[in-house]
Order: C-alpha cells, then structure tokens, then sequence
C-alpha cells in the first residue's frame, strides 16, 4: 500500500514538512506496511520555500536586504543548482509577519526588499527565477521591487518616488535605462494562490489592504494610486495588464512582474507540485492525504489541498484532507472529488491551544485515518 502525504503549513504552528511527519507518525500506527511518501508543499505563501528545499536539496542561501518599512532584514533564497533556478520567497523579504501589528503601514509598506532578493538571484547566474509572492506586508504594486533591479520611478521634478504605494499617485514617468540587463535573459514565473486583477473592487487594495491595516479611506487611496500607476506603465511600455489574472497579488508586485519582467502567472500549488515531483509520487499510490490551517470556500481558488486534489484525481488516486478546522463551504470540495475532510480539534480548545498541539492532533487524526481506511479495504 502507498500513500502521499502532501500537505501545506499550519501557520504559526508547524511547517509543511512538520505536518507531514506528524501525519506519518500517525499513519504508521495503523498501517505499518504501507509506504508512506512525505512530499510537503505550499502554494506561494510563507514556507513554501521550506517546502521545495525539504523536497529538492536545494540550497539555503541568504542575503541582507531592505524590510517593508525599510529597516534592513536578513531573508533567505533557494538554489536549485541543477535547474539553475532561483526561488524567492517574497515572503521572507517584505512578509507581514516581519512587521509587528502596532507598526503596520500598508501605505509606506515597500517590497524592495524582493527586488533585492531577485538582483541576489540573477547576480548568482540563475536561468529561472520563481517568484512566491504569498504573505506581503505591501500594497505598492511592486515598485519597490522595480527600483531594487534598476528602474527609476520619477515624480514632477524628476525625484525618485518615496517607497509605499501611497507615494505612486504622485508618479510622472518611468525610466527603465538602468533595469537589470540579466532580466531579458532569464524566465520569471509568479508563483500565487490568488488571481486578483490590480484594481478595482476585487483588486489588491479592496481585497488585501484591509488584512494589512488599511482603513477603508486608504483603500480607496492605495486603489487610486494603483490605477495611476498602471495608466503610466501602459504609457511607458505600451500595454497594459492591469486586468491579467494574478496583477493584484502581494498587493500588485505581480503586476510589476507581468508588466515589466515579462513573468508568467501560474498558481503555486502547480510551480511548487512540479519542482517537488509529486506527479510522480502519486503514480501508483493508493491515497493521498493533505491538509492546511483552515479548510473552506477559498481553499478551492488555488490552495494546496486543491492542487493535490486535482492531480490525484487525474491518476484516479483518493484524496482526504485535514485541517485545523473545517470553514464555510469546504463542502464543495467533496464536488471536485475529495473523499473526506476531517477537523483536527476534538473538542473545546482555544486557539492558542490548538496552535500547540498541531503536532499530536495529526497525529492522532492519521492513525484514525489509518484503522478507517484499513477496515475499508478489508
């Protein structure tokens, strides 16, 4: 018997690759014949690097950069030698989870930090450059990001703006003399859970802003500043890709990465599903178990446990997910195909308590996975 454990992280709780141990642990308890296959994953978010590294023995490589409100960081990188890929994780760079609550300002918020990761990157002779652009701390349409690899974004008296995406209503022009030469030599491909256009009532500002602080009136200025930006790229590059799914991710640097990078969008569970082979760890197996932090209506729009269950079913493979809870509308996974979904908690617990006990819940919960799915097959 062979089963693939493909889960993602539980944030603030257990990495991807955490899980997925906990959920062997379990499973060998009930089933200690079966050949269980740890394949963490991520679909562009916080430890989606820890994922591909885990899987591929990449290479952890780490550079000091500029933090979202500029002070510098430490954040790491991955090297995939034999691919001669880099993967960024902008995360690591311009993540919220770098900026305490009290100080979070999505209006002065700057992903420069990313850019630098990316000059890091093409300056170390990467061929591939993948960009995980879950988790931002930022809403500044990626020109942060821009002016870390070269370009010069100018206001009325040929100033380079201000970082933060406020600072883009007053932007005039766009000089692209100095961007990175090594960018037209290299393949970019975003790598996202979401595929929001820039603007508008579903783009970066409306839908991110608020998690990141933003009131309803500088949602409306951070949308503005946005769309003034996109008019002036159309201008200076002469298409505009504002409306391309993906462009409002990470608060618009894939916006920065289609318009000026050349970069293809594709969800991350798929980038990171390839780069880890698990195609090829489902060929033959009996089951699939996966599983994130919360299980509900969004996990459908390019969550992990929805790339996995996709690929299964192409391979007529079952698939059954764990979360730390079930939320509104994880029901309409079971009309892709899901063979059951199960909540880690037993009973009352805060959350700070099940955050602490992630570990032996999935534990707990795989070996009951495991007696159940024994006692089907027999």
């Amino acid at each position: 018997m062979k089963i693939v454990i493909a889960p993602d992280s539980f944030k603030e709780s257990l990495s991807a690759a955490g899980v997925a141990r906990a959920l062997a642990r379990g499973l060998r308890q009930a089933l200690p014949e079966a050949q269980l296959i740890e394949c963490p994953l991520g679909d562009g978010g916080e430890g989606t690097l820890d994922a591909v590294l885990a899987a591929t023995d990449g290479e952890v490589r780490e550079a000091q950069v500029t933090g979202p409100l500029g002070e510098a960081v430490t954040a790491r990188w991955g090297w995939l030698a034999e691919q001669r890929t880099a993967f960024v994780e902008m995360a690591s760079a311009s993540g919220l989870e770098l900026v305490p609550k009290a100080r979070r300002d999505v209006r002065v918020a700057t992903s420069r930090g990313t850019g630098e990761l990316l000059q890091a990157a093409l300056d170390a002779g990467a061929e591939r450059l993948v960009l995980a652009i879950g988790g931002s701390a930022t809403n500044d349409g990626g020109a942060g990001l821009l002016q870390a690899l070269g370009a010069r974004l100018l206001d009325a008296q040929g100033q380079a703006l201000a970082p933060g995406g406020a600072a883009l209503a007053n932007l005039v022009s766009i000089d692209l003399a100095a961007l990175h030469p090594r960018l037209a030599e290299v393949a970019v491909v975003i790598a996202a859970d979401v595929d929001n256009p820039l603007c508008g009532p579903q783009g970066a500002s409306h839908v991110f802003g608020p998690q990141k602080g933003a009131s309803p009136e500088q949602v409306q200025e951070l949308d503005g500043a946005l769309a003034h930006f996109a008019t002036i790229t159309a201008a200076t590059l002469g298409r505009d890709v504002r409306e391309q799914p993906g462009a409002g991710a990470a608060g618009g640097v894939g916006f920065a990465a289609l318009a000026f990078l050349g970069a293809t969008f594709r969800p991350g569970i798929e980038v990171v599903a390839d780069l880890v082979g698990l195609k090829e760890a489902l060929t033959g197996a009996d089951l699939a178990l996966t599983g994130e932090g919360r299980l509900d209506g969004q996990t459908l729009r390019g969550k992990t446990p929805a790339g996995v269950l996709r690929l299964a079913q192409r391979q007529g493979v079952p698939v059954v997910a764990v979360a730390g809870s079930l939320g509104e509308g994880y029901d309409a996974l079971y009309e892709q195909g899901l063979t059951a979904a199960f909540s880690l908690v037993p009973g009352p617990l805060s959350l700070d308590e099940a955050l602490a006990q992630a570990e032996v819940l999935l534990e707990r919960t795989a070996r009951d996975i495991g007696r159940l799915w024994r006692t089907a097959r027999s």
